[in-house]
Parts: C-alpha cells; sequence; structure tokens
C-alpha cells in the first residue's frame, strides 16, 4: 500500500519513543511505501510561541534562555536516538546549521523588538524542522534510505494568511507528486515537517494548531495514498472521555460526517480541516496509537458498514466556556441583529462555539470560551448595549455536551431519551441546539454536572457496548 503515517509530538518524544517510531517505519517499508509526517516534539512549539512573547516584552534574556533549553533538548534526543557515531556526527552537524539559524532569526526579532505574523510563522516552523531531521537520521541509522523534507521543500504552497494559511490544492497537487513520488520509486521515506507551508513569495506559513494533521492529508490526496494513518498516544476516537468514562471504548469504524462531528466537539486527536483533503478522494483514515501498534484503531470512511450506524456514537464534553444571553426588544424584527453581534465578537477575536435565538426574537444565546468571555462581554457592552440591547445576562463556567451519531438522522424520540436521563440526574440544561443534519444534539449545562451527565447518557446509549 502507499501510506502517509502522522505522528504526533508525544510519540516522538524521547529518545526511546523515536526508536519506537523509525522501526516500525522500516518494518512497514518493507512491503508498502511511505510517507512519514511529523510534528515538532512535545512542547517545543508551545516554547517557540513562549520565545515570540518573550520578545513582545522586550525580555531579550528569557527569549534566549528557552532558545538554549530548546537547542539542548534536541542535541539530547540526537544522543539518545542514534547509535552510529558517523551517523551522529552527521546529525548534529545538521542540527547545528539549523540552531545557528534559529539564534540568527531571534537576534533580528530582537533588535527590532518586534514579532510579526510572518515572523512568528518563520520562527515556530523549526519546531517541525528540528524533529524531521532527528526521525530521518534514526531511520537511515537502521539502514533505511530516508530524507527530511520541511512543508516548503515536500511542495507545499499556501495562501499568505500567515498563521491560518490553507494550501492551494492544484498547484500543491503538481508540486508534491512531483516531488515525493520518485522517492517512494527510489524505496526512500520521506520524513515531511507539519504543520508548514509556504506561500507563493517563499515566506514560511502554518496551518494552525494541530495543523500537522492537515498537512499529512494534504499529502495524501496529492499522492492518491490507500491509506493515511494519525498516530498519538491514543488507541482511537472514543465513545467518551477515558478521564470522565472509565469503561469508554474506542470507535472501531466512523463516517467522515461523524469523525468531522467529533472533531469540531473537542476530539483532541484530529484538527476540523483535517477532512478537507481528503473527502473528493475518499482516502481512508485510521487513527492509531503509536504505542499499541496491535490494535487497529478508529478506522474513518467515506461508506461506513451498515452494521456500526449506530443511533449514538460518542457524548463529548466542551468544558471551560461562557454563555452570554443578549436581550431586548428592539432585537424582534429587525434585520441584521444577529450579524452586527458577530461581526463585534469577529472584531475582537472572539470565536463563537454555539448559538441559539428563541423564536420570538428577543434574545440570542452565544457560547464563548471561558478566556474570551470578559472580551466579548465589553465589546457587546460598549457597542450595543442601550441602543439594540437592552439586557447583557452572563453564565461562567458551562459545558457544552454533544451527542453524535449518524444514526440518530429521522431516529424518533432520540431527544426525549437524552432530555429524561438528564432529568434524571436532576440537572438543569442551559440552552440547546441541534443542526439539521440531525448528527448531532449539543446542550449547556454548568461545569459542575459535567461528568455526571456524560456518565448517564454513556449509560443510556449503552455505548460502552457499542463494538
Amino acid at each position: 500500500m502507499k501510506l502517509v503515517i502522522k505522528f504526533g509530538g508525544t510519540s516522538i518524544s524521547t529518545g526511546k519513543n523515536i526508536k519506537i517510531v523509525t522501526r516500525y517505519l522500516h518494518s512497514l517499508s518493507k512491503q508498502n511505501q511511505i510517507v512519514t509526517v511529523c510534528s515538532a516534539v512535545s512542547g517545543v512549539t508551545d516554547d517557540l510561541i513562549q520565545i515570540s512573547k518573550f520578545i513582545q516584552k522586550g525580555n531579550k534574556e528569557k527569549a534566549n534562555q528557552l532558545a538554549k533549553t530548546i537547542i539542548k533538548k534536541h542535541k539530547q534526543l540526537a544522543e539518545e536516538s542514534i547509535t552510529k557515531s558517523q551517523n551522529k556526527k552527521k546529525l548534529i552537524e545538521k542540527l547545528n546549521s539549523d540552531f545557528n539559524e534559529l539564534e540568527e532569526l531571534l537576534h533580528g526579532m530582537i533588535l527590532l523588538g518586534e514579532v510579526t505574523p510572518r515572523s512568528l510563522d518563520y520562527l515556530i516552523s523549526f519546531g517541525e524542522r528540528l524533529s524531521i531531521i532527528l526521525v530521518s537520521f534514526a531511520i537511515h541509522d537502521l539502514g533505511k534510505k530516508s530524507i527530511p523534507l520541511t512543508g516548503k521543500e515536500a511542495g507545499i504552497i499556501t495562501d499568505s494568511n500567515f498563521g491560518e494559511a490553507k494550501p492551494l490544492m492544484d498547484t500543491t497537487r503538481i508540486r508534491v507528486s512531483k516531488i515525493i513520488e520518485p522517492l517512494l520509486d527510489k524505496k526512500v521515506i520521506p520524513v515531511v515537517g507539519g504543520f508548514t507551508g509556504a506561500d507563493q513569495h517563499g515566506s514560511i506559513t502554518t496551518f494552525g494548531r494541530g495543523g500537522s494533521d492537515y498537512t499529512a492529508t494534504t499529502i495524501a490526496s496529492c499522492l492518491k495514498a490507500d491509506e493515511i494513518w494519525l498516530m498519538s498516544d491514543v488507541d482511537g476516537l472514543m465513545t467518551a472521555d477515558p478521564k470522565i468514562i472509565k469503561n469508554s471504548k474506542v470507535l472501531k469504524e466512523v463516517s467522515y460526517t461523524e469523525a468531522i462531528e467529533m472533531a469540531l466537539f473537542g476530539a483532541k486527536q484530529i484538527h476540523p480541516r483535517t477532512f478537507e483533503p481528503l473527502l473528493a478522494k475518499k482516502i481512508p483514515m485510521r487513527i492509531r496509537n503509536t504505542f499499541n501498534t496491535k490494535n487497529l484503531g478508529t478506522y474513518v470512511t467515506a461508506s461506513p458498514d451498515a452494521a456500526t450506524k449506530k443511533t449514538v456514537k460518542c457524548v463529548s464534553a466542551i468544558r471551560n466556556n461562557g454563555l452570554i444571553d443578549v436581550r431586548g426588544g428592539s432585537m424582534v424584527g429587525a434585520p441584521g441583529t444577529a450579524a452586527k453581534i458577530f461581526s463585534i465578537l469577529a472584531k475582537v477575536d472572539v470565536n463563537i462555539m454555539m448559538i441559539s435565538q428563541s423564536p420570538s426574537e428577543s434574545s440570542i444565546s452565544i457560547v464563548v470560551k471561558k478566556a474570551d468571555l470578559d472580551k466579548a462581554v465589553s465589546a457587546l457592552e460598549m457597542n450595543l448595549l442601550g441602543k439594540l440591547i437592552k439586557k447583557l445576562e452572563v453564565t461562567t463556567n458551562v459545558t457544552i455536551i454533544a451527542l453524535i451519531g449518524s444514526g440518530m438522522r429521522g431516529t424518533v424520540g432520540v431527544a426525549s431519551r437524552v432530555f429524561d436521563a438528564v432529568a434524571k440526574k436532576r440537572v438543569n440544561v442551559v440552552m440547546i441546539a441541534q443542526g439539521s443534519s440531525e448528527l448531532n444534539i449539543a446542550f449547556i449545562v454548568k461545569d459542575a454536572s459535567c461528568n455526571s451527565v456524560v456518565q448517564v447518557l454513556h449509560d443510556e446509549f449503552e455505548l460502552a457496548k457499542i463494538n
């Protein structure tokens, strides 16, 4: 098979883990063509973002100190993951070249005393630049040909929207296949840096957090891969968060649409945009555990088996949110009310997670992340209070509970089962939203009730017996 296999940061966080990953790739490559995509080593992207914050505050010493910590971490991983001294020497030389470039970049940013979206993307791309060198050399250390490629070197061309770039798929498809196909024909394993590409001017761009998945699916689409595997430290998509539900199960098979809903409702394993490149080509995906390869994980496909079409597949919970209830008689029948509210929040970079409007049009309820709550309320008060809206009510510490499953579509009585089960726990439902697709039912409860609600719904739909 032609496989694109993506490894998350925890999969390559120690020298021992890098060896586990590369031995597995070496074994798979005997019968398959492999392209590997890697995230930055666990914690490194956060450290690079922190460096940018130190630069913005003019704290040169802390920025340089943290850069030295990153360099030390990668030198240590090089020592632990490579056995042959000649390979280790070449690896250190290659890393030192990148370390020098990183230090020069920091020096320039510190002198200017500012961080632009473009320079930030360039800075945080170093996480993947360094990790792919480690993994590629570790594969080579086992006697298999390998080459590290940044997203730019692999041929991923994007727009110039720094921080949230999108691949220009037609150009990218031509370039990626032209660069990577010949390597596969020569039995070389390309190790591609996730999360990054370059715009048409050659400037480094990034896809936003979780973007390594997006890189992997983009490459899979360009190469018409047979399957794509997302490898992390979990066995697959679960019926519920195992930290809340001890008997939660790995879902053996889900549809693309269900997996997209799970990603949107907080399944940490997937970036919501991951599926865009796969949909047209209908390339199946597996979500698997690097450290438990005997488990085949969750199979994500365009056409799942009829036997897997259960009513509800999973209960998801997104904690630490705030609810804003916007009220006012002036809102009734006034065209553009919602548009005004949403544009005001957009201007202050507040993402709206969930919306509900009463049929009377006299109130709109909005859910935002708790971290954005103060900013959202201030913006609405300054721009609309006393004009379009008369009252703002704020509820802190709320959880979004979502039930997801394509089997809910057209099934009578699902909502009544959900709210009967919640009522038995004497929990008040603050807000409800269901899309016309009927793929999910989402509602709001207080954070304190989260665990008991997830448990009662997991039991109600017998999700522990799902497979």
